[in-house]
């Protein structure tokens, strides 16, 4: 397989994924706005946090409003970590390789794109947002569905997964770096209460509030989440399913060795930290290890496979 050919596989993966980890944390703040006292209404800000793009966008806009930045993350094309902008990235990637995917794969995607262009102004609202983002999340799964049923399963596919995987892994780990620290401040005993809520938003933003009740069949607590998203290889969004499913992919392919290693490194990562005994100091600092673990996984498979034969 050409090294070009394998990269824009690997992107389609992460800019879809992308977008739809996007759309998910924007729709779960937006409903605990509607659901959570006035004392405690959640900062939009951050959400351009989990995301990486605070610069940006304090480069562009003058001051931090809900809408100003929900904008920014869904429809702004000059942001390239908005939705529309993954979204164009992916089926860009899509259409320099359209003989290597299906046909309905790629007409899936362009379509995908075309409607989220065209209906972007219902999402300025909040009344539209909600079926909005759930629209794009049903059609990036529908895409994943669609290419896992009709591509072959063989190394271009590898790619497809790899790409799918580091990013879920990397936006698992971020969400729950902010998210942890934005929890009730200890000055507000009377907030308390609601505190659940927001660890419930966090599960929910990874679509694992059901699969958490039904695996821990235990109340929603910290260290129990924690442990769920990191160690929970059952459940495809925690980071321990994401490494375990790379390793089965990059086996598939030649010249592994170094991609392997970083696997094994991930895995012991994980394997050690007792989530259970960490602070939000502490639990800050591992995940900034995870994530170094994960960017200089992305640099090898980058140098391995698609830099190396150019």
């Amino acid at each position: 397989m050409l090294s070009r050919v394998a990269e824009s596989i690997y992107w389609i993966g992460r800019y879809q994924e992308r977008a739809e980890n996007t759309a998910r944390l924007i729709n779960v703040n937006t409903n605990l706005i509607l659901d959570l006292p006035k004392g405690l209404i959640p900062d939009c800000e951050p959400l351009i946090t989990i995301l990486g793009c605070e610069a940006l966008y304090h480069e562009r806009h003058p001051e931090l409003t809900e809408r100003r930045i929900v904008n920014f993350l869904i429809s702004d094309e000059t942001n390239p970590e908005s939705i529309i902008s993954c979204l164009s990235y992916a089926r860009e990637n899509a259409r320099t390789i359209r003989e290597i995917l299906p046909r309905e794969g790629w007409e899936a995607i362009n379509s995908m794109y075309n409607e989220a262009v065209e209906n972007k102004s219902v999402s300025y609202a909040r009344n539209g947002r909600r079926n909005y983002l759930e629209r794009i999340i049903n059609n990036i799964q529908h895409v994943t569905g669609l290419l896992a049923g009709t591509m072959n399963h063989d190394i271009a596919y590898d790619f497809l997964n790899l790409g799918r995987k580091i990013e879920r892994a990397d936006m698992t780990t971020r969400i729950i770096d902010v998210r942890a620290e934005n929890t009730i401040p200890d000055d507000a005993p009377e907030l308390k209460p609601f505190e659940d809520m927001l660890w419930m938003s966090m599960l929910k933003s990874l679509s694992g509030y059901q699969m958490y009740r039904q695996s821990m069949q235990i109340r929603i607590q910290r260290n129990d989440v924690l442990k769920f998203l990191f160690m929970r290889t059952s459940f495809p969004r925690s980071v321990s399913y994401c490494v375990n499913n790379m390793g089965e992919n990059l086996s598939s392919l030649p010249n592994n060795e170094e991609c392997l290693s970083n696997i094994n490194t991930l895995k012991n990562t994980l394997n050690s930290a007792p989530t259970e005994t960490l602070d939000n100091d502490a639990l800050h600092q591992y995940i900034d290890k995870i994530q170094l673990q994960l960017a200089k996984l992305h640099n090898d498979i980058q140098k391995t496979y698609f830099q190396a034969f150019k």
